[in-house]
């Protein structure tokens, strides 16, 4: 198996874990082998998390790790990416669960997870995130950084800027254009363009105000 750098630690990079064992068909204590976690230097404290140890991204090594960033929030993950050297190369994870078409195009360092559904001429960026069981229709972009949360539902044909937060079952009409710098709450139903960054919630959706 490949030598990975899970950077980070908390609950979603345990799920990124338990990911590349499936991948894998390995055991936690087998991937230790081959496995650590990394948070920033500010932020890390010596410990092993489910059994594998966690180092600080100083010591980092880009010439024996692939990196994948299992970090939820769309911005710190951009802001990861600014910190690591030139040099690092990403893998990207999909769960053998995952429905998928050959038609799919996947930028680096993606995480798909359990049940998600691809269909067909799907384009996404780099360092995305597509948590449990999201689906996606035909015809879709995304740019970087893009993230769903489990459940989310996007119909096709539609358009993600960079850096778009898509919260728990939220869904998306055919054919929208939603604008970089976007979070979508829980629940949230999207029928509308949304051409400017900030957090929308709810049916109908509206935009929270600062």
């Amino acid at each position: 198996m490949e030598k990975i750098c899970i950077i980070g630690a908390g609950g979603f990079a345990r799920e990124v874990l338990c990911l590349i064992c499936d991948i894998y068909k390995i055991k936690t204590k087998q991937a230790a082998e081959s496995i650590y976690f990394v948070e920033t230097d500010d932020v890390w404290r010596k410990r092993n998390v489910n059994g594998i140890n966690v180092l600080p991204l100083s010591e980092f090594n880009p010439y024996t790790h692939k990196v994948v960033i299992a970090i939820g929030n769309p911005i710190e993950r951009k802001k990861i990416t600014e910190m690591l050297p030139l040099n690092t190369k990403y893998i990207s994870l999909i769960h053998p669960s995952v429905v998928i078409s050959e038609s799919v195009e996947i930028a680096e360092g993606a995480v798909i997870c359990a049940g998600t559904i691809l269909t067909c001429n799907i384009k996404l960026g780099k360092h995305i995130h597509l948590n449990l069981h999201t689906t996606v229709g035909h015809d879709c972009i995304t740019g970087n950084f893009f993230t769903t949360a489990p459940a989310v539902n996007i119909s096709g044909n539609c358009k993600f800027g960079n850096n778009v937060y898509c919260g728990t079952n939220a869904s998306f009409r055919e054919g929208l254009v939603i604008s970089d710098d976007v979070v979508i709450g829980m629940g949230a139903v999207v029928l509308k363009n949304i051409a400017v960054p900030g957090v929308y919630v709810g049916n109908p959706l509206y935009r929270l105000e600062k």
